[in-house]
């Protein structure tokens, strides 16, 4: 009797502790859908309404699913995290604010995949990063926004940013533009930058890699470099922009489109691409890789 008397009291002062672990446990895998709501644990079962009710309810380096299609939400970002909407719709649409920022550790990888980006005309950038080791961008859109589409504000160096299979559209300000650091390595793969105050900038200490992409319709810029910065086209098109090719850095061009932009600019050309109607032509430089360009006069 005394021995089930302890055990009942060990048992008993033991239950509170038990009861409130799997309430304040964070899930490596958290789901959100259009008819959730974020009192829930965001299980599938009982998932969240947005990204940002579920985001605090997921361990760092897990990654948060779209059950459903549904409009998720604003979410600031503040560790390794994926958010994931590949088998529904999933969409931020938001006016007068950002979209997503990410302003996690400079260890932290982030993951977007399969999301639409949305500012309806009043949003400021539809994504902010401001620090984080490595950002990847799959199979999004981005659209609408009043500053920049992709504004990359990382200053500090040796940081990363993979941007594949995405539509950046009808912004204000450039598709793509990276702050002046010192380095950040930039791949794009399939990356449509089109109708926007500029298709891709690239300021100091930026090293970009672009190909199978496509810079058009841009009132300012198909692709703008400042001092220290470096932007690598292979497969490409730059057409349709006010300048082509704007470059106090380096843009090189290798197999690929450069037509009908109102002003040529200037570029390193490897001698395989094809520069036609343009409204001047542009300052080439020949990497002495190949013969002349088609097109060129």
């Amino acid at each position: 009797m005394r021995r089930i008397a302890l055990l009942a009291l060990v048992i008993g002062f033991l239950a509170p502790f038990l009861a409130s672990a799997p309430a304040n446990a964070q899930a490596t895998r958290t789901w959100v859908s259009g008819v959730g709501d974020d009192a829930n644990p965001c299980s599938r079962t009982a998932p969240c309404k947005t990204f940002a009710g579920a985001i605090s309810k997921t361990a760092p380096a897990g990654e948060i699913d779209c059950l459903d299609p549904g409009g998720f939400g604003a979410v600031t970002i503040t560790k390794s995290i994926t958010l994931n909407c590949s088998a529904t719709l999933g969409s931020v649409l938001v006016s007068g604010t950002n979209g997503i920022v990410v302003a996690a550790a400079t260890t932290d990888n982030i993951v977007l995949r399969n999301i639409q980006i949305q500012g309806i005309g009043t949003g400021i950038s539809g994504l902010r990063i401001l620090t984080a080791a490595t950002v990847t961008i799959e199979n999004c859109v981005i659209t609408q926004f009043t500053q920049q589409g992709i504004s990359d504000a990382r200053t500090a160096g040796s940081t990363k940013l993979f941007v594949r299979n995405t539509v950046i559209s009808n912004n204000g300000g450039a598709g793509i533009g990276l702050a002046a650091t010192g380095p950040n390595n930039v791949v794009l793969d399939n990356v449509s930058s089109i109708n926007n105050l500029s298709g891709l900038t690239a300021a100091f200490g930026n090293n970009v890699v672009a190909q199978h992409s496509v810079f058009s319709s841009n009132s300012s810029n198909g692709v703008q470099t400042d001092s220290g910065g470096t932007v690598n086209i292979d497969n490409s098109t730059i057409s349709h922009n006010g300048t082509g090719a704007s470059s106090a850095g380096t843009i090189r061009l290798s197999n690929s489109s450069f037509t009908l932009n109102q002003a040529g600019g200037s570029f390193i050309s490897y001698g395989n691409n094809r520069t036609l109607g343009n409204g001047t032509d542009p300052t080439i430089t020949n990497a002495g890789a190949a013969s002349s360009d088609m097109g060129e006069k």
